[in-house]
């Protein structure tokens, strides 16, 4: 039997699960890690804190399953998007990445926008810079950190950087590059005009390729330290949200993800680079040439309930939280909550953005803050949703996905806020299983993603209806909802 890893780097942790070429998961290893938080608008992570982290990971997935060092015949991978890893001539960071939750490079916008106008960039990006993304991090690290900066051999993804210690080779994938700020969406490539007038030198760009192409092959250091077979094949992997779509087997127009994990996005494939132009949500590059995708991204996912859990109520688990919060009936009985504490992206782009709970009474326990809090999540990710619809673009499918999609009622809420049946996939490993199926992929184990979709993407029979009285009942509410922002934004 022959077998393919997928190696998943989160924002919290980092996963590594061998599927069997019918997508079914036989092994997996995990390993945490936390955010560093040195001020309160700054999100790092330690690269060879990460690094040890994936060691540890792939060594429980083949420790799960001993023969599998053998019988793995590729590795791909999916990635956090956005983050800033900075390198010298040996490849060592440069400190710690900058992730994709950082803040601290809104005042770089600002400064990019005035030397490229940001409808002059939007033609090219397809997309509105946030904080967070490579390109102001980097530019930020050039007005603040001009001696750290000029130490720079190449930038990267964390995922790339990751990729790069088990194969020892450089470069990207559209599928992740396309987040950087630094992309021609059309062209597939890095948009080296803009860069040029940004002064931001293409020497410090790896080369980049689709998810499926060879990187390279584990390197006998790599085996060394993980157990891996040295000369196994290695794929160039994607963006997490991106791998999360193959392995729910969005590899055509019509279908959706609704996928809620630390943070939560709302996609749907594209055979077009098909943009907002009012710029509220993100279109990338799909894992194949001929595909892209758009997406609502929106920064308060599970994090909302998880500070909810640990910081406000003190609750012991999330399946006790959701107990609780389904007593409660749809609205929350009048509680909503604006899930912005992280700031947002879709639709509003405003890191300053902060979370409310509006409407409490003394009616209202911890039953309705929990309900709420789920509803809110959704809410937002439903303002994606009509951005979608008036678009023209439509599902004829959604596929819940992330933490989310365990939950019966996270699922139900879903259902009734979009009013529209919902799916789940049998496997509960989509990222990691669209990972590996790059790698199936590019070894040539299957000739293309449709071959490799059909056998490797399983959906379950169970499907979650919406509930008509609960439709109306949020439609009516979400009015009130899309209000919040607005009459809160000054005091933002």
């Amino acid at each position: 039997m022959e077998y393919f890893a997928g190696i998943d780097l989160g924002t919290s942790s980092v996963r590594a699960v061998a599927v069997d070429p019918e997508g079914n998961a036989v092994s997996a290893g995990q390993c945490e890690y936390d955010i560093r938080k040195p001020a309160l608008n700054r999100a790092e992570q330690d690269m060879e804190q990460l690094w040890e982290a994936t060691v540890l990971a792939i060594r429980k997935m083949l420790a799960g399953k001993p023969e599998l060092k053998e019988q793995i015949r590729g590795i791909g991978f999916s990635g956090q998007m956005h983050g800033l890893v900075m390198t010298d001539k040996d490849i060592r960071p440069l400190g710690n990445a900058i992730i994709w939750a950082d803040q601290r490079s809104e005042e770089q916008i600002r400064h990019i926008y005035e030397t490229v106008p940001e409808e002059t960039f939007a033609k090219v990006f397809e997309n509105r810079l946030s904080t967070g993304f490579l390109l102001p991090s980097l530019v930020w690290v050039r007005e603040k950190e001009p001696a750290r900066y000029e130490k720079i051999y190449k930038v990267m993804l964390p995922k790339d950087y990751i990729r790069y210690r088990i194969c020892g080779e450089l470069g990207t994938d559209a599928s992740d590059a396309c987040s950087t700020g630094m992309w021609d969406m059309k062209k597939r490539t890095w948009a080296f005009d803009i860069l040029k007038k940004l002064d931001i030198p293409a020497e410090y760009l790896v080369e980049s390729h689709e998810s499926y192409e060879k990187a390279g092959t584990v390197t006998k250091e790599c085996a060394e330290q993980t157990g891996l077979k040295e000369g196994t094949f290695v794929a160039f992997g994607g963006g997490d949200s991106l791998m999360m779509e193959l392995g729910n087997g969005m590899i055509r127009e019509g279908l959706m993800a609704s996928t809620i994990g630390t943070a939560c996005h709302l996609t749907c494939a594209l055979n077009a680079p098909t943009y907002d132009p009012l710029l509220r949500t993100n279109t990338w590059c799909h894992g194949r040439e001929d595909l892209w995708s758009i997406m609502g991204a929106h920064l308060s996912g599970g994090v909302a309930l998880k500070w909810l859990k640990n910081n406000i109520l003190g609750m012991e688990s999330f399946d006790a939280m959701t107990a609780l919060a389904s007593e409660v009936p749809a609205g929350s009985e009048g509680l909503l909550f604006l899930p912005y504490l992280n700031g947002e992206r879709t639709p509003h782009n405003d890191p300053n953005a902060r979370a409310v709970y509006l409407g409490m009474t003394l009616r209202h326990d911890k039953r309705h803050m929990i309900r709420s809090t789920m509803e809110g999540i959704v809410y937002s990710m439903k303002e994606s949703y009509a951005i979608f619809r008036s678009l023209g673009i439509r599902g004829d499918r959604i596929i819940a996905a992330g933490g989310g999609a365990k939950s019966p009622l996270f699922r139900q809420i879903q259902a009734d806020m979009y009013d529209c049946p919902i799916y789940i996939n049998q496997g509960k490993e989509q990222a990691s299983i669209g990972a590996a199926m790059t790698a199936a992929v590019g070894s040539g184990y299957y000739k293309d993603y449709e071959e490799a979709c059909a056998r490797m993407v399983h959906l379950s029979p169970e499907v979650t209806e919406p509930i008509p009285e609960n439709v109306k009942k949020y439609e009516e509410e979400f009015q009130r909802f899309k209000e919040i922002y607005f009459a809160n934004k000054a005091l933002f």
